[in-house]
């Protein structure tokens, strides 16, 4: 009797709290959700990829003389200028052999001279049948080989003088001198791998990356390969903070197969040094715009086996599931492309659980409950 009398107790209370459970749907309780209007703003598209600082020029310093390192003008991390003396290794052999071969031009020009003045002297004689004209033609011959000696003294004088200069051992490229690679009084010769430094150019400067393939439509829609047009931005890795912004110079002629992409390169200036070389960094190619697009935070996206649906809010505080197609992102937005009309509101928050025309109740103090204050919290991380 006793177990009949709790069975039916049971019974009465589990029918009292489907009564005043409340809800639609057998007893579901209704859903508190926040919702926020489709709005509409332009939308960039944009190609996203890791990319790496690359100078336009690496030039290591290396001295084109052999002999002992005399003197280092540079220092470590400084700017320097094409053309800048970074180190000089000792001059005294160099102007000795520039001496010597300045004296050999003077003596072979003074022998010239003379063999001249001789030659001037034999025509006149010839020509009073005083000498052979044998005697005519030999020194006419010796002039001759005097004046192929004196032109290669002055060549040898311009050697002798670059040879001097190489002993000033100046910077390839305007950019920045790297560590010092080796010391005062080492002997240096033009075949030492090391090098003296290494010199980076670094404004302007060079960002690679790769594009997927399965992108490049996007810019062979603009029938614009070279892209001198599009506006490549590089966001720091760390907190995503905008450091520079250029062109995209060139892409490559071939796809990598290893890897399914295409190499890119694109150009930046670099007045303040924000762009270190070897750098990684975030590349984001700005391909077009949508204009006027319709958004929807990316909370009121959801997916499913339909696909990326929205639950839009209906007359009667009831839900429809709607499918969608979904663009670009933007910020905390994310474009639709397709499925809604624009004036719609859509479910941003307390989603989970819903079905095709669950009731729910707005607002509740959901998270980014559907007030005038959602918006703002979205537009705030839109950049």
């Amino acid at each position: 009797m006793l177990v009949v009398v709790v069975a039916v107790a049971i019974a009465l209370l589990a029918r009292w709290l489907a009564g005043h459970g409340g809800g639609s749907g057998g007893g579901r309780p209704t859903a508190s959700v926040s919702v926020e209007k489709v709005a509409r703003m332009d939308v960039p598209v944009t190609i996203t990829a890791i990319g790496t600082v690359t100078p336009l020029a690496t030039a290591t310093v290396r001295s084109q003389q052999a002999g002992v390192l005399g003197r280092i003008l540079f220092r470590e991390g400084q700017p320097v200028q094409q053309g800048q003396v970074l180190a000089e290794v000792d001059p005294r052999p160099f102007q000795a052999a520039l001496a010597q071969a300045r004296a050999d031009q003077l003596r072979d020009q003074a022998q010239l001279a003379a063999a001249k003045v001789d030659l001037a002297r034999y025509r006149t004689l010839l020509a009073q049948d005083s000498i052979a004209s044998q005697q005519v033609d030999t020194q006419a011959a010796l002039v001759r080989q005097l004046q192929g000696t004196v032109q290669a003294d002055a060549a040898a004088v311009q050697t002798a003088e670059i040879n001097l200069g190489y002993t000033s051992i100046r910077s390839p490229v305007t950019g920045v001198v790297g560590l010092r690679l080796t010391d005062i009084g080492n002997y240096v010769t033009a075949q030492d791998a090391t090098g003296i430094a290494v010199v980076t150019q670094q404004d302007p400067i060079d960002i690679a990356f790769s594009i997927p393939q399965g992108q490049l439509g996007l810019l062979g829609a603009r029938g614009d390969m070279q892209g001198d047009d599009l506006v490549v931005q590089a966001l720091a890795q760390e907190g995503g903070a905008l450091l520079a912004e250029g062109r995209l110079q060139a892409l490559d002629n071939v796809i990598d197969t290893s890897t399914g992409t295409v190499k890119a390169k694109a150009r930046f200036a670099n007045p303040d040094g924000k762009l270190f070389p070897n750098q990684f960094v975030n590349a984001v190619l700005q391909v077009r715009s949508l204009p006027q697009a319709m958004v929807v935070p990316v909370s009121a996206v959801r997916h499913g086996t339909p696909g990326d649906f929205v639950f839009v809010l209906q007359p009667g505080q009831k839900v429809r599931m709607q499918v969608v197609t979904t663009g670009p992102m933007v910020g905390q937005k994310v474009a639709i492309l397709g499925g809604l009309k624009g004036d719609e509101s859509v479910v941003t928050a307390g989603a989970d659980g819903l079905q095709d025309g669950s009731q729910v109740r707005v607002g509740g103090g959901a998270p980014g409950a559907g007030s005038s204050k959602a918006p703002s919290q979205h537009k705030k991380s839109t950049p």
